[in-house]
């Protein structure tokens, strides 16, 4: 009686993870902001409104070139 186990097969692509970025905590303040200046001023909403259509902007062109990178022929390693 042999204590083999079976091995696992290898995976069959790379696993891709996004770079660190502060983006999303940038756009929680513009969201905040915006959201705050309903009550306090206009102004501190259109302020709010601004810096979360700017970070959303960054992030989608990030993303976007993320993706460009990756290689097109999911089985390539």
């Amino acid at each position: 009686m042999t204590d083999e186990r079976p091995q696992a097969p290898p995976s069959g692509e790379e696993i891709h993870l996004p770079g660190p970025t502060i983006l999303p905590f940038v756009m929680a303040i513009g969201i905040s902001c915006a959201v705050i200046g309903t009550t306090i001023t206009w102004y501190l909403s259109i302020l709010g409104v601004i810096i979360f259509l700017v970070t959303l902007l960054m992030w989608i062109r990030d993303t976007r070139r993320d993706i460009s990178e990756l290689p097109e022929d999911h089985s390539a390693h």
